[in-house]
C-alpha cells in the first residue's frame, strides 16, 4: 500500500511537471529545434543582404557637447538626436574615441550596423545592414549581440527543457515495466550520437 501511495504521488508530481515544463518550453523548443537545422545547413541556404547607408550633420550644440567626451558612450542629447533623426539607438553602446573621429558598432541579431561621427565638422555616417530573418533567428539561437535579457532566457531555457527531460525520465521509469520497448530505446538514443562521433568524424 505504501508503494502504491508512493507511486501515485511521483506520478502526479512528475506529471505536473513534466506538462508545465513542456508548456513554458513549446515554442522556444520549436525556435531552437527550426534554426538548428537552417543553421546545420547554413550554406545552401542564400541570402542577399541589404545595405543602408545615411548620412546627416550633427547639430552645433551637439557637436560642442560631443568634443567635450574623450572616452564611454555617447552623451545623452547625441543618442536622442540619432534615434529621432535617423532611428538609430545607440543605448549606453562604448564608442571608440580618436583625435578626429567617434565610431560605434552597432552589431544587432540578423545584421549590422555602425555609425562615424567626424569631430570637426560634425558630419553623420551611418550603415545598417540586414541578412533576413532566417539569419535573425539563427543568431538568436547563438545568442549572437542579443543582450543581456536574451541571455538570461536562454539560460531560463534551459533550466525549463533540463527539468522536461528529467521528469520525462522519472515518469519513464514508472511505467518502464508495462512498456517493455522503454529501455532500449532509450539506451538507442544515448549510444546512436557516440556511434555517429566515433565512426563518422576523424
Amino acid at each position: 500500500m505504501v508503494n502504491k501511495k508512493r507511486k501515485a504521488f511521483w506520478l502526479k508530481q512528475l506529471h505536473q511537471w513534466h506538462w508545465i515544463t513542456s508548456a513554458l518550453c513549446l515554442i522556444s523548443l520549436l525556435l531552437f529545434s527550426i534554426t538548428g537545422i537552417t543553421l546545420n545547413h547554413a550554406s545552401a541556404i542564400s541570402a542577399d543582404p541589404t545595405i543602408r547607408e545615411e548620412e546627416a550633420s550633427l547639430p552645433a550644440p551637439l557637436l560642442e557637447a560631443l568634443s567635450l567626451h574623450q572616452e564611454g558612450p555617447l552623451p545623452v542629447p547625441v543618442r536622442d538626436w540619432l534615434d529621432q533623426e535617423m532611428q538609430i539607438r545607440t543605448g549606453d553602446k562604448t564608442a571608440e574615441w580618436s583625435a578626429g573621429e567617434v565610431y560605434l558598432a552597432l552589431p544587432r541579431p540578423g545584421g549590422d550596423a555602425w555609425l562615424a561621427i567626424d569631430l570637426d565638422d560634425g558630419s553623420v555616417l551611418a550603415e545598417q545592414t540586414d541578412r533576413g530573418w532566417i539569419a535573425f533567428f539563427n543568431d538568436l539561437h547563438k545568442g549572437r549581440h542579443t543582450g543581456i535579457a536574451w541571455s538570461w532566457f536562454i539560460d531560463i531555457f534551459a533550466v525549463a527543457s533540463l527539468l522536461f527531460s528529467l521528469t520525462g525520465l522519472g515518469l519513464m521509469m514508472l511505467h518502464a515495466k508495462r512498456r517493455p520497448a522503454t529501455w532500449p530505446v532509450t539506451l538507442a538514443g544515448l549510444v546512436l550520437p557516440w556511434l555517429l562521433i566515433v565512426v563518422f568524424m576523424h
